[in-house]
This record gives structure tokens, sequence and C-alpha cells, in this order.
């Protein structure tokens, strides 16, 4: 039945597409509304502003799903409204976060946008994106919003419990017209490649830093960041602060902070010499909340807080199977991970490393096995462990990744717009 669907909608007018389609039943509609949008509407949108040329000075950056221009975009774009003379335009599709008609004119408009702008800019896949016919002038970065590789994601899902199958993912990819992709290492190219279906001759992956991790280097930030907690939190002044933040359960569209962390427990043991900083997914919209009873031993920073602010000032980080281990490292300092549901996840999703020898950490599975660590950590604490997996996976990381990425994305183009 439904090709015989898709047959009548390639013959159907664009204006009337949109009145047949809404009459189907649900489950064919969704199907009928994602190839229409992805096939048809926005390479038609793209084709037809296309036919206009390139602006060589026009910089897009495009946030799929946060409101405004996040860390994984923030050092750079700064960099270039600071220092040049770019015409510099964001768009915020906020995909799953606002009405399906309103999120298809968001991308009408970006894609509109993008068909004469000379750089565009990407930090997750968008199958919007990677819908249309990208003209060879156009240079499109994804900086990826996370380092190393850790749970596995893109192609490198097909056919597991997360990801579709996998011919849907060819027919409706994600990851398609890059230029360049940036990644924290060479070590894991190899993953990307895989995650993208790139191939490794493609050379369009390049381990040349991650630009978020630069302000990681820079005692300005660094500093501001603990006078950001000190004012949001005075009691942590004299106290070590423990990071908790895992990452989502559950697909995007639903995503949900894990449950069993028993803040209580914490604060009877550990109240005395640490504050404990709860730092949830952006993606999710529930949160668990902290008891009344220890709301001078935990706070909930997700919306107060960066997660770079909250790296630079924690004292230890409890985790699980986030990418922002890799972050961590770079301060060479204590983290947990928090795996009590280790053989659901893998199940669920798969790692690219054995779980078991990536972690530079304790892998633990019950609060009190937390606790005890914490307790214990001047004589447990393995500090050699966690400068390898530095070394390893943020190789790259130094600093001065944002200026690479600059010199490889504008080449001799940088000098003539400097202000």
């Amino acid at each position: 039945m439904l090709w015989r669907i898709k047959a009548t909608l390639k013959r159907t007018k664009a204006y009337k597409v949109y009145c047949f389609i809404v009459k189907l039943p649900k489950r064919i509609r969704n199907k009928c509304y994602k190839y229409y949008t992805l096939k048809m509407l926005y390479p038609s949108v793209y084709k037809k502003n296309a036919k206009n040329p390139v602006d060589e000075n026009k910089v897009v950056f495009i946030e799929l799903r946060q409101p405004e221009i996040s860390n994984s975009f923030r050092v750079l774009y700064d960099d270039l409204k600071k220092n040049y003379n770019f015409d510099i335009h964001e768009h915020f599709l906020r995909t799953t976060f606002i009405p399906r008609k309103e999120h298809k004119e968001r991308c009408k408009q970006m894609i509109a946008d993008i068909a004469t702008a000379k750089y565009v800019f990407l930090n997750e896949a968008s199958n919007v994106v990677s819908s249309v016919p990208l003209r060879e002038e156009t240079v499109l970065t994804q900086l990826w919003h996370g380092c190393g590789a850790f749970k596995k994601f893109g192609m490198s899902t097909a056919d597991l419990i997360f990801g579709e199958n996998r011919k849907n993912m060819l027919k409706y990819p994600f990851n398609k017209n890059y230029t360049h992709v940036t990644v924290s290492s060479p070590e894991v190219i190899w993953a990307y490649e895989e995650a993208m279906n790139i191939k490794p001759e493609e050379n369009i992956i390049k381990a040349v830093g991650s630009s978020r991790t630069d302000v990681f280097f820079d005692d300005a930030y660094i500093q501001k960041a603990y006078d950001k907690l000190y004012e949001l939190l005075p009691q942590s002044k004299g106290k070590k602060v423990i990071l908790y933040a895992p990452t989502f359960r559950g697909r995007v569209a639903k995503a949900k902070s894990p449950d069993c962390f028993d803040v209580e427990q914490f604060q009877q043991t550990l109240s005395d010499d640490y504050v404990l900083i709860y730092k949830h997914h952006p993606l999710v919209r529930v949160r668990p909340e902290i008891p009344e009873s220890c709301s001078d031993f935990a706070v909930d920073f997700t919306d107060t807080m960066t997660i770079d602010e909250l790296i630079c000032v924690s004292d230890i980080c409890i985790s699980d199977y986030s990418s922002l281990v890799f972050e961590y490292s770079l301060f060479e300092k204590p983290m947990i991970f928090y795996a009590y549901d280790l053989d659901e996840y893998f199940d669920w999703r798969g790692f690219y490393y054995d779980y078991f020898e990536l972690a530079p950490g304790p892998i633990c599975k019950t609060n009190e096995e937390m606790i005890d660590y914490i307790k214990n950590i001047e004589s447990r604490f393995e500090k050699e462990k966690v400068v390898a997996f530095k070394e390893k996976f943020m190789q790259s990381c130094d600093g001065h990744a944002t200026e690479r990425i600059k010199d490889m994305v504008f080449g001799e183009q940088l000098k003539k717009m400097e202000k």
C-alpha cells in the first residue's frame, strides 16, 4: 500500500500533498510525511534557492535542538563574531521540542539560507541537511557535540534496539554532504567513519581537535566558572564538588534520566566534605527531584551552569556512558562509572570499546560502592589510568583546536575577513 501512496505523492502537486497526507492513518501518515519532507519538499526548496549565487562571506550555524548557540559552537562562533567580518546566520530547529508544523517551517527557512552559504556548521547529525543536493561550493563542517567514541551512534546502531533498520538509515541518511568532520583524536576516526558511513579514503574525518575543549585551557574561563559556582552555591566553598552527570535512557524524543541515584545516602555519609551537583542530559525534560531534606547538600544545575563550567569546578565526576568523561579526563581528576544497567544498555545501544577496558575509574552498580570509593579516594584513585585515557582519546585537544579548524575550513578567506 505504501508504495502506491508514494507514487501518488510524486504525481501530486506540492500544495496538495499535505492535504493528501493528513487523511491517512497515523502510522502511514508519519511515513508519508517523512518521505514528503525529506525526499520532496526540502530538496525542492534547496534547488529553488540554489539558483542564486553563493555568498562567499556567509557563515551559517545550525542548532538542531538547542534554543541558543551551544558549547559545541560557542568558541568558534564568538571568535568569528568578534574578529572577522563574516555574515553570520543562526538557525534553531528545535527538533522534537516544537510542533511538527513549526519545525517544518524552520527547516525550510534554514535550507533556503544554506543554499547560498559558503560555510555551514553542524554539531549533530541531521537528516534534513543530509536530504538536500548540497552544491560543491559550500563547505559543510560537522563539529560534533562530544569527544572520543563511547556509546554507539548513527549507522553503528543499525538493527540494534536504539537504532532503526539499516535499510531505512541508508534511505534517510543523517550524515551526508560533509566536507569536514572534526574529532578529538586519531584513535577514534574509525568509529566516526563507521557511524557516519564514510569511507576512509574520502579523508573527511579530521583529528584536529574539538573546538569546545579550548575553554578547558583558558584560565580566565575556569576562574569565572568557580566564581559562578560560589555565587550560586556559597556552601561549596571549602568543600569538594561531586558532579553527577548521567546520559539519557530511551529514545531521543522521550529521553529520561536514570532514577537509581540515592542522594539521601550520599548526604548521610559525605555531606561534611562534599556538595553534590546534578547535571542532566539536555534532551531530558522531566528530571528526578532532589528531596527537600537534601537541599543544603545537593542541587540541580542543569539549567544554571553549563556542563563545561561544571567540568572545570568539580573534583569528582560520576557518570555512566556519557562522552563527557573524555573532556573530564583533560583535568586528570577521578571518575566513577555508575553502570547499574550495563547489560541492558549494551543490548540497547552498544559501545565502540570494551567498557571494562575503557573506563579509567571504578565501575559501580550500587550507591554503596560509589560512596565507599569516595571515602577512600586518596588511596584508590589511579591517576595514571586517567592520563593514559586522555592521551589515547583526547590527543588533538590542546587549547588550539579552534585555530586549526578555522584554517582548515576558511583557508585564505580567513585573512581577508579579519577586522
